[in-house]
Formats: C-alpha cells, sequence, structure tokens
C-alpha cells in the first residue's frame, strides 16, 4: 500500500480550494480599467510637473565688443536707444565679412519674434552690401532715424534690408526676417555709441 499524499493538493489535504482573484483573471474590462488608471497618473503628473515656457540666452554684454571698436578705431558706430518693451539684444560681434571688412554686427528679437540686426562697416564694397542683404533686390525706399534708406527684399527667405550711407564713413544696413515696420522702428531708435563712463 503505497499511496502518494499531496499535500499541497487542497483535494486530498482536506482544506478548502483557493479561488483565483477576478481581476487576476485578466479579462478585457480588467484591462481597461487598468489603463484609465494608469492613464489618470500620467494626467496628474503632467500638470504637476513645471514646464519652461520659454529659453532665453545669456546676456549680451553690448559694451564688451562696442567700447573698443570706439576707442580703438574711432568708429561713430550705432545701436538702438529706447526701444519699446520686448525688444531685447540677442548677439553682438565685431568680425571681419565679405572683402575681409570688419563689420559691427548687434542683432536684437522684436516682441513678436523677429530677428533684426544692424551691421556697418567702413568702405563698404558693392559684395559686401549684397552678402549683408542675401542678394535681395532694390525695393524701393524710405525715411527712417532723419535719413533715407533703401529697401531690399528678399521674398524668397524672408529677409527684408534697409541700407544707408552713414554715419561719417560707415554703411549702415538694418536687416532681418522682420517687418519693414520693426526695421522702421529699429532705425528709428539709432543713436551713436556712447562707451558707458568708468
Amino acid at each position: 500500500m503505497n499511496e502518494q499524499v499531496d499535500v499541497g493538493d487542497p483535494a486530498t489535504s482536506g482544506g478548502p480550494a483557493s479561488q483565483a482573484s477576478m481581476y487576476a483573471r485578466g479579462s478585457a474590462a480588467n484591462m481597461v480599467r487598468s489603463l484609465l488608471v494608469i492613464g489618470g497618473l500620467m494626467v496628474l503628473l503632467f500638470f504637476m510637473v513645471a514646464r519652461v515656457n520659454s529659453v532665453s540666452g545669456p546676456d549680451v554684454d553690448i559694451s564688451r565688443v562696442a567700447t573698443p571698436i570706439v576707442k580703438e578705431y574711432g568708429w561713430p558706430i550705432e545701436a538702438p536707444a529706447g526701444l519699446p518693451d520686448g525688444w531685447r539684444p540677442s548677439a553682438v560681434r565685431f568680425v571681419p565679412s565679405t572683402d575681409k571688412l570688419r563689420t559691427w554686427h548687434l542683432g536684437y528679437i522684436s516682441p513678436d519674434g523677429h530677428y533684426i540686426a544692424i551691421e556697418q562697416t567702413k568702405d563698404a564694397t558693392e559684395a559686401w552690401i549684397t552678402q549683408q542683404t542675401n542678394r535681395a533686390p532694390e525695393g524701393g525706399t524710405l525715411e527712417a532715424g532723419g535719413r533715407t534708406w533703401q529697401k531690399y527684399v528678399r521674398e524668397a527667405k524672408t529677409q527684408n534690408s534697409l541700407v544707408a550711407p552713414g554715419p561719417g564713413d560707415l554703411t549702415t544696413i538694418i536687416t532681418g526676417d522682420g517687418t519693414f515696420e520693426e526695421l522702421t522702428l529699429f532705425a528709428d531708435h539709432l543713436k551713436p555709441y556712447e562707451s558707458p563712463a568708468t
């Protein structure tokens, strides 16, 4: 009489049979409920986590670049002064450009998010103007900031430019993807750059 008894078998051990939970059986309704719970937690986390609305670059130190140009080169460079709220400087440099002409560049972001810059050089060549205006054709003139500007319109890449002689031996270009209204406003606020008092 070699009877084998499985101790873990409820039928032979005399204990009650354990039944699997309704949720453990994996019905489609249970899966949908689980997904809804997970989705709700993800939505809750989405609204709890802080998000950045905009990213701004580092502050632009205009005087660090402009002051040496005025003191060492004696150029009467210009920069906008008193622009309305929302305009912010985003780039400044003094580097060789087309025909190795050193170029003063000061770029701003307008309140509408357009990039507008002033470009100035001494003894500008036609090639320098063509490069700075992105080979745009001329498109009439306008008055702004006490001078007459030649308009250049590059519709294919949305670049508008204003070009005028002066001040002094310099040629000034205002250029960017902004509207002519923005470029005119920028031109109206141009002033000779003055080094901060030390």
